[in-house]
This record gives structure tokens, sequence and C-alpha cells, in this order.
């Protein structure tokens, strides 16, 4: 069993809601307005303490700092790296192209009208080296003397970095992504010398389908997915797979998403990602009914998933009912020490996005803990 438990453990995707004052000084600090570094340090410290504490009351069993250090969960890097200058990216998204109007509203939400995505426009490395030790650090004090089985902090892919930054700098897609990957090596790496599960955000795998990749047949696709998993591997070399999750994601806005690829095109290439555990949708009602690949897909050794069990852009809070029903069927299927309960994706991934309300989310993430323990009942009755 992947992480020791005789019960099924609950934890989520990553990003949470931030407290006002510190989404204002994000704000300023996105747009240019100088902040003082001591002061929004001391407000990131104190949001990651509430978090946790929050977290472990709703009974989540593998906790992390919300990300309350990022203005989202792949943006944060041109704050820690250098190469990335002069005017931000616009994006096509295949799906909402179909809907203009729902796309102003998605592309008009306070945190993605304020997300700044500049080009690669110089060689890729490391500016700020303490950044991820700050991230660290802020989480490791924040679990002192809590109950929380276990922990993860969250870092952008290569690919899905190279998704929001486009490259005018490198001379091809490939070296791009490994430059990215050097770059990016020692956060994930940092993060699990401390012990830490390091979440990899991999988007690209699958939202970048219907964005990045939008022009390419489904089989050139999926060759260039191979490539982002190559450069994924390559950074996480000295990780080992049981300290690393990946998490794949269709985009976490509320949009038709009928243009997602089926996990089914895209599962076999995921499974060569180096970590151990995988994460990805499976709530909404575009991934919901996709639990069934595993009848045919039979899971790798060693590796473990955190199928969603609950949303991540509604403000319905699932039954715990349901929530065992869909916990039951994956480990039906693939074994219950495989399993660990999740949400979609996150609640907070720009700041200042709020789909669902902030009380809201603790009600659903307590309503997936009661879930846990209904299908624990079922799994471990002896």
């Amino acid at each position: 069993m992947a992480y020791g438990f005789d019960r099924f453990l609950t934890t989520h995707t990553g990003s949470l809601p931030r407290p006002d004052d510190l989404i204002r000084a994000m704000f300023a600090k996105e747009e240019g307005v100088p902040v003082e570094r001591g002061a929004l340090a001391e407000k990131i410290r104190e949001a990651v303490a509430d978090v946790v504490k929050k977290q472990v009351a709703a009974d989540v069993d593998l906790v992390n700092d919300g990300e309350m250090s990022k203005p989202s969960y792949a943006t944060y890097v041109k704050d820690r790296l250098t190469g990335f200058g002069g005017s931000s990216n616009t994006f096509v998204y295949g799906d909402l192209a179909d809907f203009p109007r729902l796309a102003q509203r998605v592309f008009g939400d306070p945190g993605r009208s304020r997300r700044r995505t500049p080009a690669c426009t110089g060689a890729i490395a490391v500016s700020d080296p303490a950044a991820p030790l700050d991230d660290i650090e802020n989480l490791q004090a924040a679990l002192a003397g809590t109950s929380a089985a276990g922990s993860f902090l969250s870092a952008a892919s290569p690919g899905v970095i190279s998704l929001f930054f486009r490259n005018e700098h490198y001379p091809s897609q490939e070296a791009y992504l490994f430059a990215i990957a050097d770059a990016m090596r020692g956060e994930y790496e940092a993060i699990a010398k401390a012990g830490i599960i390091v979440q990899i955000d991999c988007p690209d795998l699958a939202m970048g389908r219907h964005i990045q990749y939008a022009d390419l047949t489904l089989d050139e696709f999926r060759m260039r997915a191979g490539l982002h998993v190559a450069a994924l591997n390559h950074a996480l070399a000295a990780v080992p797979p049981e300290q690393a999750r990946l998490h794949l994601c269709w985009g976490n806005y509320e949009g038709p998403h009928h243009h997602d690829v089926p996990i089914a095109d895209i599962i076999d290439i995921v499974f060569t990602a180096r970590p151990a555990t995988i994460s990805f949708e499976a709530a909404n009602p575009r991934h919901a009914h996709e639990w069934t690949l595993f009848e045919r897909v039979k899971l790798p050794e060693g590796k473990t998933i955190i199928p969603g069990v609950i949303e991540s852009k509604s403000n319905f809070i699932e039954h715990p009912e349901l929530i065992a029903q869909r916990i039951a069927r994956y480990a039906n299927l693939v074994g219950r020490d495989n399993v660990v309960a999740g949400s979609d994706c996150g609640f907070g991934t720009w700041v200042g996005q709020a789909a669902v309300d902030p009380d809201v989310v603790w009600a659903k993430l307590a309503a997936m803990a009661e879930g846990a323990r209904l299908a624990t009942k079922q799994f471990w009755r002896g």
C-alpha cells in the first residue's frame, strides 16, 4: 500500500481559498504596485498556518499550504526563474471558442484577467532559490502538532510552463522543455528532500490538447505529450517515485469541455511518468463516466490513483454516500490500497478566483472525509 493506512485517505489538488488581505496584496504585486516583501511574507505565513488548520479540521489527511505564496499554480515561476519578459501570451480554448459569450465571462474573472504570462525571451535559470525553501518552512511550521497524515507541495511541470509562457528564445520545443526541466529540478528535489510529497501539476497532458496543441492530430499530440513526460522524468530523476504525484487536468474553468481529450487516449503516456501517484478529474460531468476505463486498463504495479470525488467548480456539496460510491467504483477495479480520495482540481487556481464560496469549500472537503469513512467501512469491515 502506497500510504500505509488501513482506510481511504483524503486529499485535494492544491489551491485553496486565500484570505482577502492576501488577495489584495497579491493583486497589487501582479499589477506592479510596490509591495513590502517582509509584510507580504508575514501574510503568507499566517495564511498557510490558517489553511492547514482548516484542512485538518475538515479531516483532510494529506494537506498542503493551499498555494498561498503563488499567484497561480503555473505563473508563479516567472518570479522564481529568469528568462521571461515581454508581452503576455494569449490563449484560445477550443471549447470556449464555440461559445464566445461564455469565453468573455471565463476570461473576465478577477483572477484570470490579472494573470501575467510573458514569453520566454532569454535563457532560463533559477533567480530565487530561496522561494521553495520558504514554502517548505511555512508548511512545516504550520504542520507542527497537527494530526495530518502527510503533506504535499505543488510545483508546475515543464510542460505546463511551456503552455503558459510561449518560447521566443530556444531553437525548438524540446530544447525549451528540457531547459525548463533543468531549472525546475531544484524545486522538485528540495520539496522531496524535506520529506514532503511533490505534486507536479500537468494540465499540459490533457488541457494542452485543446489549447497549446489544438491544431495537431491526436497522434501528433500524443507525441508531444510523450516529450513533455520525458522532460518531466528528466527533472525528477533524483526524486523517488513514491515521493511524487502527478495531477492531470483538462482546465479548471466552468466551460463546456466538449473538446477535452478522453483520458483513455492519454493514460498510457501518463503512466510512463515517474510519479507513483496520479491525480485526475473524475467527478465533473465531462469526466465522471471515465471510471470504466479501469475495467479494461490495468493499473501498473506501484501506482496509486487519486480520482476526484468532489467537483471544484460547483457550490453543490456532494452527498457523502455519493462520494463513497465514487471511491468504491475505483477501489473495486484497482484495489482498495491503491485509491486516495481527492478533488477534481483546486479551489483557488488563480488568486481572486472564487467559483466556489470559501465556506462551501470546507464543507465539500468535510463531506469528502465523511464519504471516505463510509467507503472504509465497506472495504475494511474486518
